[in-house]
């Protein structure tokens, strides 16, 4: 009987489908231009100057990368490149649109007086990190070869990075720790996931995540027989052995390690939940996922009990109720948050001329840690101003939502695209996990079958985490919308990924060898 994996195959049009992925692709970037063009006919009647510029800038890399898809890797999955270009150009679209420099509509309100909130959105930026993301993309296709090309000069293959699991993992710990090393880790916003190297900042934690997912799939690729063997039974559920729990304990403890030292949330749910979903894959035992399930909650758990993790503890707050903390609240050691917005008596005490934050001195100064709930419930209110078809693009107020280029970017695209809007742009990344996971079933080695899984799931898990935080839905974290937020780190890091699905959906598409015999051939076979 055929695996799952051999029907897929069976099933597979073994035959390049570039003119496919060139007409999704122009599909694609008529969609960018078409977002540029109605940003700009929206606020002043006319076409905007950056639509040859940005959307220009974006094709041409777009045609770009898909050149070299198509010589390198001609039997890649068509939707893959496309899809990411769609979510960029969406993104960049919504960046330009709220550029302090290219916005009309806060000129006017500034003009009539109204108060703004300073906001760093930086469309030329975007489209530089745009640029090198893409050449990552082209890079990481040129350098990956075909698996079965070994002997190729230079040869790098994905299942290369299997030889150097334990350096590779060792590398993503590294990269995890930097953030915490004096002189060149940055906190900002209460979370310590930043470095700074030579005036940029960089969040180490976007490429790690690719490292663990090569860690992860080494290390279970090896050890999942092992741990596919069945200790006791309680109940419904089937535990490991214990040996076989001890790497789940030893990850428990890392993942807690990070969220106490940076105070992230966030990426201590993204890579504990990549290890359980990862062991899912490996083990198909769904004890392990409930074990790790509880683990997680036990974590969190005892996170909100440590009074040094205040910033955590805020967040699960703002979570339960946004109320106390809208526009500044400051959380004191009895539990207590006392209000410090300005309507309160202590925060009119402190602003004063050369105050950049009375409502954050006025906590300090309680001994407090101080929050904002301002941009969640902003948020919130904007995804209701946009309903259901939204207010359409360049036509709503997304930039009173602080952070609305980057972390609320999803809140900001769902004012002027609506709910309509965001299930299409949830759609795009439901159909890259889905062309993933097709990868890895269909792939002929279980150490790319572990890859191409995990380097999907994170994708997915990456998304859910953030859009949950955005709507509510759970605690708020500090993770990036991937391809839609401002930044370079989690931009390159996604193209990468996207890149590393390419080849390996490539490989997993191409027609497998023939056998000699197949080719009219006759072997000789010497006996002396």
């Amino acid at each position: 009987m055929q695996s799952l994996g051999e029907q897929i195959r069976a099933r597979l049009p073994y035959q390049q489908r570039n003119a496919a992925s060139l007409a999704l692709l122009v599909f694609a970037m008529v969609l960018t231009l078409s977002a540029f063009a109605e940003v700009g006919l929206a606020r002043d009647g006319s076409l905007p100057a950056g639509l040859f510029v940005y959307g220009g800038g974006l094709a041409v890399l777009a045609l770009i990368a898909y050149f070299v898809q198509s010589k390198f890797t001609p039997y890649a999955d068509p939707l893959l490149l496309p899809l990411a270009v769609a979510l960029n150009g969406l993104g960049l679209t919504m960046i330009y649109r709220l550029d302090l420099d290219t916005s009309a509509d806060r000129k006017a309100a500034a003009a009539a007086g109204k108060k703004l909130l300073e906001d760093a959105a930086r469309a030329p930026g975007q489209l530089i990190w745009t640029f090198v993301g893409i050449t990552l993309f082209v890079v990481a296709v040129l350098i990956m070869r075909d698996t079965d090309k070994t002997d190729a000069r230079l040869s790098f293959t994905p299942k290369t990075a299997q030889r150097y699991t334990y350096l590779i993992g060792l590398s993503a710990i590294i990269m995890l720790i930097l953030p915490i090393v004096p002189g060149i880790g940055a906190e900002i916003n209460g979370a310590r996931v930043w470095i700074n190297i030579a005036g940029f900042s960089v969040q180490p934690g976007e490429f790690a995540k690719l490292l663990l997912v090569v860690f992860f799939a080494g290390y279970l690729v090896n050890k999942r027989q092992a741990m596919s063997l069945i200790g006791k039974k309680v109940g419904p559920f089937s535990l490991p052995r214990g040996r076989d729990l001890g790497p789940i304990m030893v990850i428990w403890f890392f993942c807690l390690g990070v969220l106490f030292l940076q105070k992230d949330l966030g990426t201590a749910l993204l890579f504990f939940g990549l290890f359980v979903s990862m062991l899912y894959i490996a083990t198909q035992r769904v004890s392990w996922v409930m074990i790790g399930v509880g683990l997680l909650a036990v974590g969190v758990f005892v996170a909100t009990l440590l009074p040094f993790m205040g910033h955590v503890n805020q967040r699960i707050d703002i979570w339960q109720n946004p109320k106390p903390y809208f526009d500044g609240g400051c959380l004191m050691e009895s539990g207590k948050v006392i209000p410090v917005n300005p309507n309160t008596d202590i925060y009119k005490k402190y602003d004063k001329p050369g105050v950049i934050s009375p409502g954050f001195t006025a906590c300090a100064n309680l001994g407090g840690e101080y929050s904002d709930s301002a941009q969640l419930m902003k948020g919130l209110y904007a995804l209701g101003e946009g309903g259901v078809l939204g207010t359409g693009l360049g036509q709503g107020e997304p930039w009173r939502t602080p952070l609305s280029f980057s972390d609320f970017i999803f809140d900001s695209l769902g004012e002027e695209l609506g709910l309509t809007g965001l299930m299409a742009i949830l759609l795009m990344y439901a159909l890259i996990v889905q062309r993933g996971m097709k990868t890895a079933v269909a792939a002929r080695d279980p150490f790319l079958k572990l890859f191409a899984g995990g380097v999907s799931f994170v994708l997915a898990l990456q998304v859910f985490v953030i859009v949950g935080g955005v709507t509510r839905l759970i605690p708020l974290t500090g993770l990036t919308t991937p391809f839609l937020s401002q930044g370079g780190s989690s931009l390159m890091a996604n193209w990468i990924l996207i890149a590393i699905l390419v080849r390996m959906s490539h490989d997993a598409r191409k027609p497998a060898p023939q056998a000699i015999q197949d080719e009219g051939m006759t072997q000789i076979v010497s006996t002396r």
